[in-house]
């Protein structure tokens, strides 16, 4: 209590104290990044023939063992030239080999601002960036088409005509032997992430099948650059990686990479859905709402690699002949926008990850949209949120800034204190206190109102960061993408500004001589840590400081001119 008193007495504003916990929240972060137990590896185990239970198989009830779980479709036969699907929002290969979704590209979100001839590619089959949707069928009594096995498409070319809303992708397995059928049909729709699948399965045999169907996503955790300064600012780098399920029972809940063998899921689930998450964008396989699936998680040894799974799989199909079955599930593969998953899937929205402070964060992110609305422009919203929110807590900041006058006016008094007590602390304190209670001064009445504050400034800090609308979003001028750092450096700079302003604005009088000194550097140091830093996080930290400052020299003066009035 006492370590807070002195703080609030020694602190030049709050501003400064807050830009000290949030780069004690970015030093944690950074901390579990680099000391947090990393992924164990999983040996590599010897081939077997048959598709028999394997490393990352999970036991299907009621059927046989889930199919072998490879690395790539190549590197177990022979490559098959992909089926590729266009529509006005994404491009995706979908390989016969196992009819899955092996290459997605999403053509609104280019990897660079304005580049939409590279746009971001989410699923994609390359070793290194490994990432699939995989899908098939699995028999305790027959043969069943697994995501390895050889389909036929009618064309490798299918496009979205212009008028057009829906396009219709089958693929076909067949076993003569049996009479065993199956359609994989992928139903695209106009402006859409969300592809329906259908697995169409008719029984033209002389004996009952029965099997299961699965879907999982497979994949490399993305690469993140974390070298240096410009890696340690890297906002990907904090925004959540790895699997993630949800279920009306328990809601949203997820497993990092490196959790994958400490505690792997086996659940059944029904209305739920499984998901790999990463910044900005993300794929789920999406059930039946009234079906309940098995959940599972797994690792995959693929060479020196390894690769992580989410499956769900579907209860007992039994099929009697000259019978046919359709199981039927949905693959979202885009970007967590917000405003729309829930549409998809219940609880899907969550995948917009605020972590614990959710329950700040979506509501800031739905004022954030609307005031996109109303100004067209990421840039103004912020401004207009930070505006929205310094009136909101202005009330607050009032009893803090007066709490801050009264403190100052007793420094001479605290300072004759010291000088007559000397090293004796506990003289000293009792002093202080009683200093207090004969003048009527609070000394929490200044650190209040900025801890009250807190949640909201994590909160909206998450929103920026997790946010897909912003991503290269332009604001003005020279900032023409809000998720990069400012091409010139002028935002950080004008923090800077602000920061020296606001220290000469508040006297320091009775600081110790080496706060002091930490103090004057502080700008220096936001100046360095904020040119590496998203221009949309810099741009609302410094719109806020230059509130802040405005806030306080209102107020000082108010205050001044109330005791001038009192004395006449």
């Amino acid at each position: 209590m006492r370590a807070i008193a002195s703080l609030v007495m020694t602190s030049p504003r709050n501003l400064l104290l807050i830009a000290l916990l949030f780069i004690g929240y970015l030093l944690w972060m950074q901390w579990q990044e680099d000391y947090h137990p990393a992924p164990t590896q999983v040996a590599q185990q010897p081939a077997v023939p048959a598709p028999a239970a394997t490393p990352g198989s999970a036991e299907i009830p009621g059927a046989a063992p889930a199919p072998v779980v490879p690395t790539t479709p190549a590197e177990t036969a022979a490559p098959v030239a992909p089926v590729v699907v266009t529509t006005d929002v994404l491009r995706v290969e979908i390989d016969p080999r196992g009819g899955n979704v092996v290459v997605a590209d999403l053509l609104a979100y280019p990897q660079q601002p304005k580049d939409y001839a590279h746009p971001v590619r989410l699923f994609d089959d390359r070793a290194a960036t490994f990432f699939e949707a995989q899908s098939g069928l699995v028999s305790a009594n027959g043969p069943a088409p697994d995501h390895q096995a050889l389909f036929s498409a009618a064309q490798n070319d299918y496009t979205l005509a212009a008028g057009a809303d829906t396009l219709e992708v089958p693929l076909t397995w067949t076993d003569a032997a049996t009479g065993l059928t199956v359609r994989k049909v992928y139903v695209f729709n106009r402006g859409s992430y969300a592809i329906g699948q259908r697995q169409e399965i008719d029984n033209r045999g002389t004996a009952s099948w029965s099997g299961s169907a699965y879907h999982q996503l497979q994949r490399v955790p993305p690469i993140v650059d974390t070298a240096g300064i410009k890696g340690y600012s890297n906002t990907e780098r904090y925004s959540f990686a790895g699997a993630a399920w949800y279920s009306p029972a328990d809601k949203f809940q997820k497993l990092k990479f490196d959790a994958f063998q400490k505690e792997p899921l086996k659940k059944e689930i029904a209305g739920g859905w499984a998901a790999m998450l990463q910044h900005y964008f993300f794929a789920a396989w999406i059930p039946p709402s009234g079906q309940t699936d098995t959940y599972s998680t797994a690792t995959v040894p693929a060479g020196d690699a390894t690769r992580y799974l989410i499956r769900t799989v579907s209860p007992l199909l039994t099929i009697a002949p000259g019978e046919t079955r359709v199981d039927t599930a949905t693959l979202y593969v885009g970007p967590k926008l917000q405003s729309t998953l829930d549409a998809i899937a219940p609880g899907l929205s969550l995948t917009v990850d605020y972590g614990m402070l959710t329950v700040i964060s979506e509501p800031l992110h739905w004022v954030l949209a609307q005031l996109h609305k109303l100004t067209g422009n990421w840039g103004l919203a912020i401004i207009l949120l930070v505006l929205l929110i310094k009136a909101v807590f202005f009330k607050l900041s009032e009893a803090q800034y007066r709490s801050m006058a009264k403190m100052r006016k007793l420094q001479p008094r605290m300072a004759a204190l010291k000088e007559r007590y000397g090293d004796d602390r506990q003289k000293l304190n009792t002093a202080m206190m009683e200093l207090y209670q004969k003048e009527k001064i609070n000394p929490l009445g200044g650190c209040l109102p900025m801890l009250i504050q807190m949640p909201v400034f994590f909160a909206l800090y998450w929103v920026l960061l997790e946010s897909v609308e912003l991503r290269q979003a332009p604001f003005v001028g020279w900032i023409q993408n809000l998720t990069a750092p400012d091409p010139y450096y002028v935002l950080p700079v004008l923090n800077a500004a602000v920061m020296i302003v606001t220290q000469h604005l508040t006297p320091m009088t009775g600081m110790d001589p080496t706060q002091a000194k930490m103090m004057k550097i502080m700008p220096v140091i936001f100046s360095v840590l904020f040119a590496f830093f998203p221009a949309g996080l810099v741009l609302y930290w410094t719109v806020n400081g230059a509130l802040s400052l405005a806030q306080q020299w209102i107020i000082m003066r108010r205050l001044e001119a109330v005791e001038a009035k009192a004395k006449a």
